[in-house]
């Protein structure tokens, strides 16, 4: 993820003039009503939030183009993906099934002893804050998966603008806040405003996307509270792919073509870019990746902070003694644009210096090559977490040593013959993993399952009907699933 960057200007942290204290005051204001809305309305809301999206997409893509340089194409492919999220979510709202409802009426023959009536659901957390990422304004940002999944769970949410695109999120904020009640989104931006967000006692919980260091910084603030709270951070990740020794032999030059468009999708600043290609020694296929890379020209990232971290992570390793270049072209002029790059290494090396294992946010790569299934495995077995892994072999031949792989490889997706970058907005999907791709791998930023993060389980005992919750009364005004007197 891309490193953190200073304020843009002294004006930043006072836009809208908001402290953090203000916007989360705001939150906890709009938090019983959003919560008690019913989830036809609650659904409601976030469908018209995607309409917004669609209505104002010519003029969004253009502020974010003039800010981030992405591309309009990119940008609008973007906006249609956040719609594509807050109505998934809509959907998921209106079913019901994610309050996860389950009632045991009382039983007075139960054994050991006579059982309570009792009746369980997930609540929302109340206010959380959301920090965006720079590298998806939109997806990631003010109406990202993260505000999306929070409303959509009942919670207001306080998002911490990036400092890449500041105009875009007062612009996607301010379009917001014509369909939403108030106070259930607020925008700050800044820093030290972002900080305080962390550490203000009615923010219940945290979703960030970013740096290793930024996110840790602030992940080590949320449990330094009086009261910790969940951090659910995005930070690095390496995405190793690796090659089968039948899958080299069989596709190799179309591995090595992919694999290029992979490292150089959107400048590499994907979180799900791979880091790292392992193929058999004597692969053959240097050429062929050098020729791909060179066909790759230098284009801007998204700010000076990002190439200056990227420039100063290349040099590192490419000056490395374990390191050879394939291919490295001078840096260009722009000070915000940097070349595509590949470098290789071995094995043995990636184990004997771990300092090469380092996210290099941006254009560039590490090819690894090893020399047996055994030395393989040692390798993968020293890799940090990942979002994503991905084997590219061949299905009959590779069975038991693909098999032995999986067990080696630390990572929230398995990918067989395909690329990572590219995260399907769906139920299924699974977008975190271990240290330090997430600071929470049981949960997930996309997908329908990123609600859970921002609920937590209630149960009531011998609660009289006029008292309990909409979803666990007999009545059931809600019409949602219940789950009563079943299998555990």
């Amino acid at each position: 993820m891309p490193s953190p960057v200073p304020d843009p200007s002294p004006n930043a942290a006072s836009a809208h003039g908001r402290t953090a204290a203000h916007a989360t005051a705001l939150a906890l204001a709009a938090a019983p009503a959003l919560a008690e809305l019913p989830l036809p309305a609650r659904a409601s809301l976030l469908r018209r939030l995607s309409r917004t999206l669609e209505e104002n997409a010519a003029h969004l893509a253009a502020v974010a183009e003039d800010e981030t340089r992405l591309g309009v194409e990119r940008l609008r492919g973007e906006i249609r993906r956040a719609q594509v999220q807050l109505e998934m979510f809509a959907d998921v709202v209106e079913a019901g099934a994610f309050l996860d409802v389950m009632i045991d009426p009382a039983d007075p023959a139960a054994q050991p002893g006579p059982r309570p009536d009792l009746r369980r659901m997930l609540v929302p957390l109340g206010p959380v804050a959301v920090f965006s990422a720079s590298n998806f304004p939109f997806a990631f940002s003010v109406l990202g998966g993260d505000t999306a999944s929070a409303l959509a769970a009942g919670c207001p949410v306080v998002v911490k603008a990036h400092e890449g695109h500041p105009r875009l999120s007062d612009l996607t904020h301010d379009l917001a806040a014509e369909v939403l009640p108030a106070g259930v989104l607020t925008l700050v931006h800044g820093r030290e405003t972002g900080r305080s967000l962390v550490t203000d006692p009615e923010v219940r919980a945290v979703g960030f996307t970013g740096s290793t260091s930024g996110g840790r910084a602030l992940f080590d603030l949320a449990n330094s509270r009086p009261d910790p709270i969940p951090f659910y951070g995005e930070l690095g990740s390496l995405n190793p792919v690796v090659v089968t020794p039948a899958a080299c032999a069989g596709r190799g030059a179309d591995i090595a073509h992919g694999y290029v468009a992979s490292v150089a999708l959107g400048q590499g600043q994907f979180c799900t870019k791979p880091g790292l290609l392992f193929l058999p020694a004597g692969h053959g296929l240097e050429d062929n990746l050098r020729r791909a890379i060179a066909s790759v020209p230098p284009a801007p990232l998204l700010g000076r902070w990002i190439s200056t971290a990227y420039r100063a992570t290349l040099a590192a390793l490419a000056g490395h003694p374990a390191v050879r270049p394939l291919h490295l072209t001078p840096e260009p002029t722009d000070a915000r644009a940097s070349a595509p790059a590949l470098l290789t290494t071995s094995a043995e090396e990636l184990r004997a210096h771990p300092e090469l294992l380092q996210e290099c946010f941006g254009p560039a790569s590490l090819v690894v090559t090893y020399t047996s299934a055994d030395d393989l495995r040692t390798a993968l077995h020293t890799l940090p977490g990942s979002l994503t892994a991905t084997i590219h072999g061949s299905e009959r031949e590779d069975e038991p040593f693909v098999r032995r792989l999986t067990a080696a490889l630390s990572a929230g997706r398995l990918i067989w013959n395909g690329w990572p970058t590219g995260v399907a907005v769906t139920p299924a999907m699974h977008h975190g993993g271990p240290w330090p791709a997430t600071t929470a791998p049981l949960h997930t930023s996309v997908g329908s399952r990123a609600m859970a993060r921002w609920m937590r389980p209630v149960a009531y005992q011998d609660m009289p009907e006029e008292l309990l919750p909409a979803p666990l009364r007999r009545d059931n005004p809600w019409s949602v699933p219940q789950q009563v007197g079943g299998p555990s």
